[in-house]
C-alpha cells in the first residue's frame, strides 16, 4: 500500500505537468480550432529559460519561472502573428507552420545551450514529508499546488474578465464577435501567449524532475497533446483530467513494466481514444478549417 500511494502521488506530480502542457494545447485549439505542434518545443525553451536564469542567473526559483513565461509569452506572441495572415484561409499551411516553428525552436535551443542539456536542482531543499509512514517528495507537493493554482487562474480569467469572455466568443463564432466589436485576431494573440506561458510553467515545473535537453519537448509535447485528447481536445477540464490520468498511468506503467512503460502506457490510450473517439467529455469543438 505505500508503495502504490507513493506511486500515486508521484504520478499526480508529473499528471500536473502533463495537464498544464494539455490546456496549452486546448487554449489554442478552443479559440483557433489549430494544433499547435510547436508547442512541446516551447515548454522545452521554458525549462530551459527557467533553469538558466535559476542556476546561471541566481535568480529565486519562483521568479526564473516568471522570466520563463514571459519569454515563452513573447514566443507565442510571435508565432501568431507569423501565422495570422493564413487564418481562414490556408489551415495546413498554418499546421505546417508550426511545425516549422517546434524545427525552428529545437535548432536555436542547440545553438544556444549546446546539445548536452544539464540535469536542474531541486529549488525546494526540505526533506520528504512523511504522511502516515509514506514519504512524499516535497518538491512534487509544491508542483501539484502550482499546477492547481494556475489552472484556478485560468478559468477565473476565462469566466470572470470580460477579455475571457471575449475570447470564448470569438471561439464559437468569430464572425458574429467581430460584429460586436470583438478583435479576434487579438483574442488569437491572447490565446497563443496564455498557451505559451503554459507551456513555459509546465516545463519549469518538470526541470527539476526530468533532465533538460532540446529533444524534451517531443516527448512532453506528444503526452501533453495524448493528455488533451483523452480529455476532449479543446476542453479544458478535459485537458487537466485527461493529463492526471496519463501522468497516474504513465506512474504506475514505469514501476510495473520499466522500459516498456511508454509503449504500454500508449497502447492503453489507442484502446482508449477507439473506445471514445472524442475523449472521455465527448465534446465536438471548433474547426475553422
Amino acid at each position: 500500500m505505500q508503495v502504490f500511494l507513493q506511486t500515486l502521488v508521484g504520478g499526480i506530480g508529473f499528471g500536473a505537468v502533463y495537464a498544464l502542457v494539455a490546456m496549452g494545447f486546448s487554449i489554442v485549439y478552443r479559440t483557433m480550432g489549430l494544433v499547435n505542434f510547436a508547442h512541446g518545443s516551447v515548454v522545452m525553451i521554458g525549462a530551459y529559460t527557467a533553469s538558466t536564469f535559476s542556476m546561471a542567473g541566481r535568480l529565486p526559483f519562483p521568479l526564473a519561472i516568471a522570466v520563463a513565461i514571459v519569454v515563452t509569452g513573447l514566443v507565442g506572441l510571435i508565432i501568431e502573428r507569423v501565422l495570422r495572415p493564413l487564418e481562414g484561409r490556408d489551415f495546413d499551411l498554418m499546421l505546417i507552420g508550426t511545425i516549422g516553428f517546434g524545427t525552428v525552436l529545437e535548432a536555436l535551443a542547440i545553438l544556444i545551450w549546446g546539445a548536452t542539456g544539464h540535469a536542474v536542482p531541486s529549488p525546494v531543499a526540505a526533506a520528504p514529508v512523511d504522511i502516515l509512514g509514506i514519504r512524499i517528495r516535497t518538491y512534487s507537493l509544491v508542483v501539484i499546488v502550482v499546477a492547481a493554482a494556475a489552472t484556478v487562474l485560468l478559468a477565473l480569467f476565462l469566466q470572470r474578465t470580460k477579455r475571457g469572455v471575449a475570447m470564448q466568443a470569438a471561439a464559437m463564432d468569430p464572425q458574429a464577435a467581430t460584429a460586436v466589436g470583438i478583435h479576434v485576431g487579438r483574442s488569437n494573440a491572447i490565446a497563443f501567449a496564455i498557451g505559451a506561458g503554459l507551456a513555459a510553467l509546465a516545463g519549469g515545473l518538470i526541470g527539476p524532475m526530468l533532465y533538460v535537453s532540446p529533444t524534451m519537448g517531443g516527448s512532453l509535447g506528444i503526452k501533453g497533446f495524448a493528455a488533451a485528447i483523452i480529455g476532449g481536445f479543446g476542453n479544458i477540464p478535459g485537458a487537466i483530467l485527461g493529463g492526471l490520468a496519463f501522468g497516474i498511468l504513465d506512474s504506475f506503467a514505469a514501476g510495473t513494466f520499466q522500459g516498456y512503460s511508454e509503449l504500454v502506457v500508449f497502447v492503453v490510450f489507442a484502446v482508449a481514444i477507439m473506445i471514445r473517439p472524442t475523449g472521455i467529455f465527448g465534446e465536438r469543438t471548433v474547426n475553422r478549417a
